[in-house]
């Protein structure tokens, strides 16, 4: 698997499986472009890609509540590289709630940064897609599939993310543009740290959820990356309009009591 000069566009790479994935793509001699709000975090990811391998690496703060702020994003890394070949949606946000706690608030912000961002993200780069015959991974969730509790308005976003990855594949496939999403069950990120949880309540969450995968374990950074990189690769040519499911076997298990978040 060889990414040698290829622009990959990674969002929501200051930490979790975004730093995991440019450290993988780098390791493979991808150009990249890496975009986070922490420009501390977003420094140590840089690093780690050129010491990887990376033959470049292009940096940018972007807050992906803002659209302008999103738009601005593809003009950096066309401005710099002049294309765009591999862009990978994974900046996302969690916040827990049902229907009754959840606040119009948390359903703006949620829609904001997991669908609005990436609708005006792949909009943007889809030119240059064309141009390149790139592709897009999505990054959702297994609770874009099936629900949980405390996640109402998380589940939502990812289900609307999941169907915007199979219209925009059968929209772009003509184009030569491949468009998967990725679904995975509960890995240890940043995003479940900052669900709501406190430290004691996200520790037995995490041994009560590692339970509920027939594998026995959650899911690892760099198992989503190897993940990403064989839907990017040309090793997946074939495959568009994919929901990918990566979930230790979790959606398989029939007692409710065991799926509960």
């Amino acid at each position: 698997m060889s990414f040698s000069g290829k622009v990959v566009l990674v969002t929501g790479a200051s930490s979790g499986i975004g730093r995991e994935v440019a450290q993988d793509f780098a390791m493979h001699g991808a150009i990249l472009a890496i975009t986070g709000r922490n420009k501390n975090e977003l420094n140590s990811t840089e690093l780690k890609c050129r010491n990887n391998g990376a033959a470049d690496v292009l940096q940018i703060l972007a807050d992906f509540t803002s659209q302008e702020e999103v738009e601005r994003v593809v003009d950096k890394v066309v401005e710099k590289y002049k294309r765009l070949d591999i862009l990978i949606n994974n900046a996302g946000a969690c916040k827990l709630g049902d229907l009754q706690t959840s606040t119009v608030e948390d359903f703006d912000m949620l829609f904001s940064v997991n669908v609005k961002s990436l609708f005006v993200l792949t909009q943007k780069a889809m030119p240059h897609l064309v141009a390149s015959k790139g592709n897009v991974v999505n990054v959702s969730s297994i609770a874009g599939l099936q629900a949980f509790d405390r996640l109402l308005l998380y589940s939502m976003t990812k289900a609307a993310v999941d169907q915007f990855t199979k219209c925009v594949a059968r929209e772009c496939a003509p184009k030569g543009v491949r468009v998967n999403s990725l679904n995975p069950a509960l890995v240890k990120t940043n995003i479940s740290r900052s669900s709501g949880l406190d430290a004691d309540e996200l520790d037995a969450f995490y041994e009560r959820t590692a339970r509920a995968h027939p594998i026995g374990r959650l899911g690892t950074t760099k198992d989503i990356s190897q993940a990403i990189l064989f839907l990017a690769s040309n090793d997946s040519s074939w495959t568009t309009g994919s929901i990918f499911l990566i979930d230790g076997g979790r959606s398989v298990i029939s007692d409710p009591v065991l799926i509960l978040v």
